[in-house]
């Protein structure tokens, strides 16, 4: 069964909305990927890690990438003109499924009410010592 949509209108859908490039101050460039990217009213952001931007480093443990993770995501997400109370949408992956309920502790500190929709997946690989990757969507209140 196929459906069809009359928009009234023979035109193509357009739009004026411009693609910006979000990038914190201290950011290191990356030739695959941009940290943000706002079009309108909404914000993406990469996945990112739990890697301290200015030191490099990626704790051992899964509290500590979690952590530093939704501060780096914190930071995009601020640099963009939005921030952590407006994210509707969490993509969490998890190299041990196993360890949901840690993240989950550290996260709750960052969302405390009124949490925005979330997944979260186990199996990724990633290099070196990191277990957690975490991307979101946020709407930008102007």
């Amino acid at each position: 069964m196929s459906a069809a949509i009359d928009s009234g209108s023979d035109e193509e859908a357009t739009t004026d909305m411009k693609r910006e490039v979000i990038s914190p101050a201290g950011a290191g460039s990356n030739a695959i990927l941009s940290p943000g990217i706002r079009v309108g009213d909404l914000l993406w952001t990469a996945g990112h890690v739990g890697r301290n931007p200015e030191t490099g480093e990626v704790p051992e443990d899964i509290k500590g990438q979690t952590r530093q993770t939704l501060e780096n995501l914190k930071t995009v997400l601020e640099a963009g003109g939005s921030s952590l109370e407006n994210v509707v949408k969490v993509n969490i992956y998890l190299v041990d499924v196993n360890d949901r309920p840690a993240v989950n502790e550290v996260y709750v500190e960052f969302f405390p009410s009124n949490p925005p929709g979330r997944t979260c997946f186990g199996g990724a690989q990633f290099g070196g010592n990191v277990l957690v990757e975490i991307e979101a969507v946020a709407a930008v209140i102007s």
